[in-house]
């Protein structure tokens, strides 16, 4: 009887996952089949691949600009993601290792920072940009990119060094008479990697699929990221959404982000869970 019991509820785990893992998979069906339909082919969307063509896809290639669009994506992700790297490791350098009040305060304060998404503070911060004469362009978002990523970003730096970089040996290298400054670029910052992956990945992904700031500070068409590009698609009364050419932009979109993550998906894994061990 126990054994019977066992089997039963076994099956109806794995029934139970199979149902959950289908649930969460059909939108993504959905996506992929509509998008290799033609654009006039409205039929059901449940009725998956009943057609295979790349004709939405080359419409969206096209509609959206998308080789402007991908550099202009690539330019605020890129620059955006090197300048967190740099500022936010920097950052937790200093406050992993020098045990005062000034750090732990300086520590908390970043922390701080999660708690107040950019948006909240939007309006303030056009004005500020305005009074300091920056111009309202297509890499004006970097400024936002960079201040909302830090505060997660120096969360992760700060607990991997406390837990992951031995002090042992930054004290050998400045015996050897190795400066701060060297201490921290050639003894400390290649052993940082796992998180620095880590980081590159969880800020550039949001960073390349955001749409908010970009649609706010970005006002021409040809400056636009992808995001901002696959506006045109949502159509309106007049002219309805065309949906199977959205789905094929929205496949575009993701592909640069899926082959990122298959090659630096061992990093991602390891990173993310022991540079939060001591935060």
């Amino acid at each position: 009887m126990t054994g019977t019991a066992s089997r039963a509820r076994s099956a109806f785990t794995h029934l139970l996952i199979i149902l959950i893992a289908f649930v969460n998979l059909a939108p993504l069906l959905i996506v992929v089949s509509s998008s290799l339909r033609s654009p006039s082919n409205m039929t059901n969307p449940l009725n998956w691949f009943n057609e295979f063509t790349f004709e939405s896809f080359r419409s969206a290639f096209n509609r959206m600009h998308f080789p402007t669009a991908l550099l202009n994506s690539v330019i605020l992700t890129g620059v955006s993601v090197i300048f967190v790297v740099l500022l936010a490791a920097m950052a937790a350098y200093p406050m992993a290792r020098i045990r005062s009040k000034t750090s732990k305060f300086l520590y908390l304060f970043f922390l701080s920072g999660l708690v107040v998404p950019g948006q909240m503070v939007l309006i303030p911060i056009i004005q500020m940009i305005k009074d300091l004469g920056i111009p309202m362009n297509q890499y004006t978002p970097i400024l936002m990119f960079i201040t909302c990523s830090l505060p997660f970003s120096t969360f992760l730096y700060t607990g991997f060094i406390r837990s992951s970089v031995p002090e042992e040996m930054e004290e050998a290298a400045h015996l050897d008479g190795a400066g701060l400054f060297r201490r921290f670029w050639i003894i400390v910052f290649p052993l940082i990697l796992p998180v620095t992956v880590s980081v590159v990945i969880t800020q550039g992904v949001w960073i390349w699929n955001d749409y908010f700031f970009n649609m706010v500070f970005i006002t021409k068409a040809l400056e636009s990221p992808i995001p901002v590009a696959m506006l045109g698609f949502l159509g309106d009364q007049q002219n309805p959404a065309q949906w199977n050419v959205l789905f094929a932009a929205c496949i575009l979109c993701v592909l640069p982000l899926l082959f990122a993550f298959l090659f630096l998906q061992k990093y991602f894994i390891g990173g993310l869970t022991v540079g939060s061990v001591k935060g």
